[in-house]
């Protein structure tokens, strides 16, 4: 089976380029990014409805920016500008750019003259460049403005918007790639049943009819809905469940998530692994050092798992868009944030080859793919729990007493969320343990004890967040409970920090 006709996003090195394939699958389209330089024929093989050139760091009149022909682009679909994207197509097609006295970001409004869909007549857009299109190449029109310059151009087979349409900030913003997938005649087919038919395709194509695959279970969703699929489409004798107790599970993690995973049908073997980790653990403090331990002894204990009568190939693991997008710099240019265990922390060599069927998909799509393949709400809509675990919630070098305090005060916090009916309102909420200590006073006594910060935030697929609004009642009640309960814990802080600026993990 082929990959579904769709749209074509080409990166220009933009942080939010990921954002335009995300917005085109939420409105029903089928959509892949790739580097700027994709070669063409490699182009019309994916025959898209229609092309979009997304925003990037640089100047189009800059020797070392990166370009192409935009006009063999439109010869092939429809094309659609977005900011530098836009002011490359206007430079290659004849139109003129130039400088603007003033960079501009931040919200704006535009005033559009052409009606176009479900756009309204007057929008606020969400704008971030310093160059401006002077004058639009020859059969062009400028259709919005700002009060100062073009904010949108359409000509034959083609569209260029100076804002970001794809980023919540800007109002209206799907309505303007509505407007384009109009004008490519995109049909809206991109669902929950074609996900799983095209990964359960493309699965049986790179896995050989006899192969076997080592499917390594972390008690998440992306790791529970991929070992799923596989089973399902190779069956339970040739999908090899493993679970391993890493000690930097939450508490009771290993035990109740084990029943879970016999319980829906995965040939799963459990595997306590603490002291491995520990030790290899033991003396580092580098967040990164933590992260790339981690996932050389989840491999070298995956090896150790395996039957010698098993012929296993392959390696699957639950990698989401998001993992290769903050671990690997984008194709257009933009910076790495930070490896993760599944895609930055394996070993250059390794027996086992990787299949990973959800690299592409972004939260929300794994848990409509969950919800196909009959998973219950519970197991899809887990908080997201990292690889590392703990590993990365205690701050600082790993010891079993942190790792304690921690899993007792999670188990405070997570009980508190379900209790007040807020669990499934929160995207992510966790403990960090904070490498200081404070004086506090408790009974008659003074203490000098650790410092644990509350993280809770709302998000739709983790690339950005914010921070959740909890009532001041409930944090009184958490702390409260927490500095009780919790030996070793003497004070309790609240993190108010979204991202951007922060990430959602500490480390």
């Amino acid at each position: 089976m082929q990959t579904p006709r769709g749209f074509l996003v080409l990166d220009f090195g933009s942080q939010v380029t990921m954002l335009i394939a995300r917005r085109l699958r939420e409105l029903g389209f089928y959509s892949e990014i790739h580097s700027h330089s994709l070669p063409l024929d490699e182009i019309k093989k994916r025959n898209p409805y229609g092309i979009i050139l997304s925003g990037g760091p640089n100047s189009v009149y800059e020797t070392t920016s990166p370009r192409r022909s935009v006009k063999e682009l439109i010869e092939v679909a429809p094309t659609l500008g977005i900011c530098y994207g836009m002011q490359l197509m206007v430079q290659d097609l004849g139109g003129k750019v130039h400088r603007g006295e003033s960079r501009e970001y931040g919200l704006a409004t535009v005033n559009w003259s052409e009606s176009l869909g479900g756009i309204p007549k007057q929008q606020k857009v969400w704008m971030s460049h310093g160059d401006v299109v002077d004058t639009p190449p020859p059969g062009f029109e400028i259709v919005a403005r700002t009060s100062d310059h073009p904010a949108a151009i359409k000509g034959p087979r083609a569209m260029g918007v100076q804002f970001h349409p794809e980023v919540a900030h800007t109002e209206q913003g799907n309505e303007v790639l509505l407007a384009f997938a109009d004008l490519c005649k995109a049909p809206r087919d991109w669902d929950a049943p074609h996900m799983a038919e095209l990964l359960m395709q493309r699965i049986r194509e790179q896995v050989g009819p006899t192969d076997h695959v080592l499917c390594g279970l972390s008690g998440g969703v992306d790791s529970t809905v991929v070992a799923t699929l596989l089973t399902r489409i190779l069956g339970q004798e040739r999908v090899h469940c493993v679970f391993v107790n890493n000690g930097l599970l939450r508490k009771n993690e290993f035990e109740t998530v084990l029943k879970n995973y016999e319980n829906i049908g995965l040939n799963i073997k459990g595997v306590d692994a603490t002291q491995e980790f520990l030790s290899a653990l033991k003396g580092k403090t580098d967040p990164e050092e933590k992260r790339k331990t981690i996932g050389r002894v989840f491999i070298e204990v995956f090896d150790a798992a395996i039957d010698p009568k098993w012929p296993i190939k392959w390696l699957a693991q639950g990698t989401l868009y998001p993992d290769v997008i903050e671990s690997v710099s984008s194709t257009g240019g933009s910076v790495t944030i930070k490896s993760h265990h599944n895609v930055g922390g394996l070993p250059e060599k390794m027996k086992m080859k990787l299949v990973e069927p959800v690299r592409e998909l972004f939260k929300d799509e794994v848990r409509k793919l969950g919800a196909e393949l009959g998973l219950s709400h519970d197991l899809l809509w887990r908080h997201p729990f990292p690889g590392p675990g703990l590993a990365i919630r205690v701050l600082g070098e790993i010891t079993e007493e942190k790792l304690e305090i921690m899993r007792e005060a999670d188990h405070v916090f997570i009980s508190a969320l379900r209790e007040a009916g807020l669990y499934d309102k929160i995207w992510q909420a966790f403990c960090v343990l904070l490498p200081i200590q404070s004086v506090g006073v408790q009974g008659d006594g003074r203490t000098y004890e650790r410092v644990l910060a509350l993280r809770a935030v709302t998000s739709s697929d983790g690339m950005t967040a914010d921070w959740y609004p909890f009532e001041f009642n409930f944090l009184r009640d958490v702390s409260n409970r927490i500095t009780n309960r919790v030996r070793g814990i003497n004070r309790v802080v609240y993190d108010v920090t979204s991202k951007p600026p922060g990430t959602i993990e500490w480390e």
